[in-house]
């Protein structure tokens, strides 16, 4: 993933973001059925796909803490 993508992660909206890992999370299902059947050329798409995972969750993280730390009148980092 490349910093733009990155970027531009951080500014999706929440509902954006858990649709965007709602889909990651089946591809990955299907890589991982692909791979178990022998279909799977290249197994670096399921590594990549898991790193995807976790930055979308890690942007989700973030902006569920500032959105708490606004309602608790908290400034962010």
């Amino acid at each position: 993933m490349r910093s733009n993508d990155r970027k531009a992660l951080h500014a999706m909206e929440s509902k954006e973001l858990r649709k965007l890992l709602d889909e990651a999370a089946s591809a990955l299902v299907t890589l991982q059925i692909e791979h178990v059947q022998r279909k799977l050329k290249n197994t670096q798409s399921m590594y990549t796909k898991r790193k995807e995972i976790a930055r979308i969750q890690t942007v989700l993280q973030e902006k569920d803490t500032q959105e708490q730390w606004k309602k608790e009148g908290k400034k962010g980092v």
